[in-house]
């Protein structure tokens, strides 16, 4: 099953839950990908976007609150997303997802 498509996500942060709708496209070589992550703080790019089977790694730039580059992975696994958040000094965030539609 393609990882494609569009995920209603939460990311447990030290603000509490993130809810956010986090997009996949998938790049027409099948080991890549773009979209974006939009929640209440703004949206932001994917960047560096990769596939690896049903794994997707990539970074996103967030300027709101602070400016930091977070590192990001997750596994899917039919239409539920499973991963985390690595936001650097501030450690790894558990982020879960469910495709919509």
């Amino acid at each position: 099953m393609s990882v494609a498509g569009t995920y209603d996500c939460v990311t447990k942060s030290p603000m509490g839950d993130q809810k956010s709708t986090f997009t996949v496209i998938p790049g027409d070589d099948g080991n890549t990908f773009t979209g974006t992550n939009q929640g209440a703080m703004g949206s932001m790019d994917v960047e560096d976007g990769r596939i690896d089977g049903n794994k997707l790694m990539w970074k996103m730039n967030m300027t709101v609150p602070m400016p930091m580059t977070l590192d990001c992975e997750a596994t899917v696994e039919g239409d539920q997303l499973t991963g985390s958040v690595n936001a650097g000094a501030f450690g790894s965030m558990p982020m879960t997802g469910e495709r919509k539609g």
